[in-house]
């Protein structure tokens, strides 16, 4: 079993490996066939792990000791359990309608072997870091999607925008990776080893132990190395503040949106924490933080997808808000409910993202929803796959995205009625998102799918066909996506709806066994189960509650707005104008960012380059000893006249000198 363990990471690797060495070699039909075959071959392998797992076999070993250091090992090897094997699933399946789908959006682009090297080799990364059963190879997985993100979100290197972007993402996330690195280097300090299973036995025992960080102050151990694992998780799965590199990664190809952003590098700190949940259910402290994060982030990113015009950054901020209720499940302690948002997230984000894509192939590249509107009767599938994909982000019955979020929102209530500190703010924040998800999905629907048609239609070219990869923004009557861009939206779609229904098997049954720990204290899961009496009761009862209503209300404020009255919302916008103006610069945290970090980077590196550089080594050290030197040399320059009376009087000064001295000795 284990060469098939292998086969699952290899097979990508292979079909990135091939696909970037030799890209100046082989056709563009050669590499996506190639890297599209190691996909389906690690999703076949994949899926044939996952039903092994079911059926009660795990596995935790080592495959290669890369470096021993005394008595600690350093290696890699693989943990394969319930959590482990449904990442591997999803990564897989969503990675590869990803492949699919960019045969056609990338068909015409001069980087198109490279795009397909790439998103091999980040799925196969993010594959590494799932599996991974020690700390060690968690930080190279971790490490090398965040590498392969930085490739792929500048991947339009002549473009300024994608370079800042990229930079931006890279810097990021050295911020938390940083947080991240501090957290391991504590494991290994205290516990000794790097290995799951080891830490996690020895956790217990050291639940007690403080350090002192500023001396005189005791932290907890397990509360400061929690956090810490947690910053990492803030960088990449773009938690406040850290968020902030995740909208402006849009500027890559859409493709890498629905692959990064929706299944995979976003959701590496959800899966990392859910993975440390020995460690987590230990620090009281640190769930509340992470609760308090997540709750910020869900709201506030909420509100800022409710005034974005730019269909791609609508579709990005809703996948922070969408993040953040993540987080909140695991600071509630709702692992298994974290996991199964994750899961449903996955499948209508990725809806959502390549929906997006089909629409700006439609469109000839225009990404602004003012200049769309109209776009059903041309676009039908694409149409009904984004409309699955809104109802699902909307978290209305009976589409995936209900059950999971409705879990995380009563598992947040099961803590405020325990009293886990943070969480009646989480609560209203959650609440609040509830309604701002409802409209800013039906938002996206209704302005670029209905209405009256805002675009410009310029004609066909002399073969009869639209101009449908215009860089200007212009062509002809949009049309729908090629095959290969449809059939993995639809897809996708289908389990953006059925998934849900497996709820009672996931998140209230014994599904991720041993693979998640939750402290009897904290288990509002367990109370959340005895509650839950199937399916179609649920559906049923939400009718009845709260977040229900918000949904509906936000989605039917939406259709006013943008279906019966679409001149109110421009009236809105202008007396609404300071609110909408701190939406719309993003709470200002990137003019801060630029302000702070990068301009105090640059003043620092500046005062650093005058004083240190020119004042000190080049003034000082380097022209300073020049002048030393020449002043030394037209002083001894005197003596050297060439006239012999010179030399004799410097020679009698210099007897003189050399017998006072002597003279001053004997006395």
């Amino acid at each position: 079993m284990q060469k098939l363990y292998l086969l699952v990471p290899l097979a990508p690797l292979a079909g990135a490996l091939i696909s970037g060495l030799l890209c100046r070699k082989i056709g563009n039909r050669a590499a996506h066939s190639v890297t599209i075959l190691g996909m389906v071959v690690s999703l076949i392998a994949a899926g044939m792990v996952f039903m092994d797992v079911m059926e009660g076999h795990t596995f935790n070993g080592a495959l290669y000791t890369w470096l021993e250091s005394e008595s600690t090992h350093f290696e890699v090897g693989f943990l394969i359990d319930q959590l482990s094997a449904t990442m591997m699933l999803v990564v897989t399946f969503v990675s590869l309608m990803v492949h699919i789908y960019t045969i056609g959006y990338m068909h015409d682009d001069p980087g198109y072997n490279r795009f397909f090297s790439y998103i091999s080799l980040f799925t196969f990364s993010m594959l590494m870091l799932v599996m991974s059963n020690n700390f060690l190879q968690l930080f190279f997985g971790w490490e090398a999607v965040g590498l392969v993100s930085y490739l792929l979100i500048g991947f339009w290197y002549t473009r300024p925008t994608a370079v800042y972007a990229n930079l931006k993402a890279f810097l990021v996330n050295r911020v938390g990776d940083f947080g991240f690195l501090l957290g391991i280097a504590l494991v290994l300090m205290y516990f000794g080893t790097l290995d799951y299973a080891k830490v996690f036995a020895q956790a217990p025992t050291l639940a007690a132990n403080t350090i002192e960080i500023i001396p005189g102050q005791a932290w907890s151990l397990l509360t400061v190395t929690c956090i810490l694992l947690f910053v990492g998780a803030m960088g990449k799965s773009a938690q406040f503040p850290l968020h902030v590199w995740l909208p402006d990664s849009m500027e890559g190809p859409t493709p890498i949106s629905a692959l990064i952003h929706a299944a995979t590098m976003v959701t590496a700190g959800i899966f990392m924490v859910s993975r440390m949940s020995p460690l987590f259910e230990l620090s009281q402290t640190a769930l509340s933080f992470i609760l308090v994060i997540g709750a910020i982030t869900t709201f506030f990113m909420a509100l800022i997808a409710m005034t974005q015009f730019d269909i791609k950054r609508v579709v990005a901020y809703s996948t922070l808000s969408q993040l953040g209720y993540m987080t909140m499940a695991l600071g509630a302690s709702a692992y298994s409910a974290a996991m199964f948002h994750l899961v449903t997230h996955a499948f209508f984000k990725a809806v959502l993202f390549l929906g997006a894509g089909s629409v700006i192939i439609a469109m000839h590249h225009e990404q602004d929803m003012r200049k769309m509107g109209g776009l059903r009767k041309y676009l039908p599938v694409t149409y009904l796959t984004v409309l699955i994909g809104a109802w699902a982000n909307a978290g209305l019955p009976p589409f995936a995205g209900f059950f999971s979020k409705d879990t995380i929102i009563e598992a947040v209530q099961a803590a405020q009625v325990a009293g886990v500190p943070g969480s009646t703010f989480a609560l209203l924040a959650a609440l609040g998102a509830v309604f701002a998800g409802g409209f800013y999905s039906f938002r996206l629907v209704f302005y670029a799918f209905h209405g009256k048609e805002r675009f410009e239609v310029h004609g066909h070219d002399s073969h009869g066909h639209d101009h449908a990869h215009d860089d200007h923004g212009h062509g002809g009557v949009p049309h729908e996506s090629p095959l290969v861009v449809t059939i993995p939206l639809i897809l996708l779609a289908i389990p953006s709806v059925a998934a849900g229904w497996l709820l009672g098997t996931v998140v209230f049954g014994d599904y991720f066994g041993a693979s998640i720990f939750i402290a009897p204290a904290h288990d509002g899961i367990a109370k959340l189960a005895e509650e839950f009496h199937g399916i179609v009761p649920m559906i049923l009862h939400s009718f009845t509650t709260l977040p229900f209503a918000l949904a509906l209300a936000g989605a039917a404020t939406a259709f006013y707005l943008y279906i019966i009255n679409p001149a109110l919302p421009a009236v809105l916008r202008e007396k609404l104008g300071f609110i909408v103006r701190i939406l719309d610069d993003k709470y200002g945290l990137d003019r801060f960012n630029d302000w702070f970090f990068a301009g105090g980077a640059r003043a620092i590196g500046g005062g650093l380059w005058k004083v240190g550089d020119v004042a000190i080594i080049d003034g000082f050290f380097v022209n300073g000893a020049a002048r030393v030197v020449g002043w030394g040399s037209t002083v001894i320059r005197q003596f050297q006249s060439g006239y012999i009376y010179h030399y004799a009087f410097a020679m009698i000064i210099g007897i003189l000198l050399l017998l006072s001295l002597l003279l001053s000795g004997q006395m």
